[in-house]
């Protein structure tokens, strides 16, 4: 094995060893992932979200996004997804093989997960568990009239307990992800609320500052204080808002040239101690590889060079701020 070659896989065993010792250790108040002193100007941890790769077999997407520069791929294991759910049990197994055949690895999933009562669900965490994946992000819940709003967050909040507590009995940890729009965690309040009672070792937020800028406006700051102890994973995208066909949108853009401010958003990491491992998301025009199509109507080169690109723009942010 080559010495570079030798360093990348002894940093990824690395990785991947203090993590799982840390979300060993009960009711720690802190995500895994946490940045130090020393490590100020050492690049981030990036995955690939997979949902941009699905024009790709496994080994492919495990070869390109290593070419590319990623550390690892966030593999959809959801409906329409890299993976599906009914097949996980075979399939997840053999995706992660090949994704590291390619020269990558699986550190996180995106998943349709919601409760310990749909078996299916359990399945894909005991399967992702096996496979040593450390991260799943679950589906979003969803606000019916049927219910008062407070009554319907104090259920999520029982799903997400008892989410927690399978996950430590597998040693996995779940997230939730703050969304922009009108399902559950557009607030921050609301991801604050639904994981109160879960086990903060086991599940947290997967930390999405775009859709947080978006809802947030010059308030994200405050979301980003009362969430920071409970961020386990983050993702990283960009925005700006323009018309479209008269009204008003959030028009997703290349990193950089939207209106998250990275480099106050990596200060304030830093200063909070935090470097999460990262899902880097391409929400902007790609020929429909954003959309997750399995053809697209760009050469494969467009979408590459825009993942290198935007990979790029965010290392170079990280160790500027």
């Amino acid at each position: 094995m080559k010495t570079e070659d030798l360093m990348k896989t002894s940093r990824r065993d690395f990785i991947k060893k203090t993590s799982l010792a840390a979300g060993l250790i009960p009711l720690l108040p802190t995500p895994l992932f946490s940045w130090d002193s020393h490590l100020e100007n050492e690049n981030l941890h990036v995955s690939i979200f997979s949902k941009h790769l699905q024009f790709l077999d496994y080994k492919d997407t495990g070869s390109m996004a290593a070419e590319m520069g990623f550390n690892g791929v966030d593999l959809t294991v959801r409906p329409k997804g890299h993976v599906e759910p009914m097949s996980v049990k075979a399939d997840l197994p053999k995706a992660i093989r090949e994704i590291e055949a390619g020269g990558s690895q699986c550190q996180m999933i995106t998943t349709s997960i919601e409760k310990i009562s749909n078996p299916l669900d359990v399945e894909v965490i005991q399967t992702a568990a096996k496979e040593r994946v450390q991260y799943y992000r679950t589906n979003w819940f969803k606000y019916s009239d049927a219910e008062p709003m407070d009554v319907q967050l104090d259920q999520y909040a029982q799903q997400i307990q008892k989410l927690s507590e399978l996950n430590q009995s597998l040693g996995i940890v779940g997230c939730y992800q703050n969304h922009a729009g009108r399902h559950v965690g557009a607030s921050y309040w609301e991801v604050k609320k639904i994981l109160e009672s879960a086990d903060p070792a086991y599940f947290g937020t997967q930390y999405d500052i775009r859709h947080a800028m978006v809802e947030g406006g010059f308030s994200w700051q405050n979301g980003l204080q009362l969430l920071q102890s409970q961020i386990k994973v983050i993702v990283l995208k960009d925005y700006k808002w323009g018309k479209v066909d008269g009204d008003w949108e959030a028009i997703n853009v290349p990193i950089g040239q939207g209106m998250v401010d990275f480099k106050k958003y990596f200060r304030i990491l830093k200063n909070y101690g935090l470097k999460p491992p990262v899902s880097l998301h391409l929400e902007y025009p790609l020929g429909g590889a954003e959309k997750g199509n399995r053809d697209i109507t760009v050469d494969k080169k467009v979408v590459f060079d825009a993942m290198k690109k935007d990979l790029q723009a965010v290392q170079r942010l990280w160790n500027e701020a």
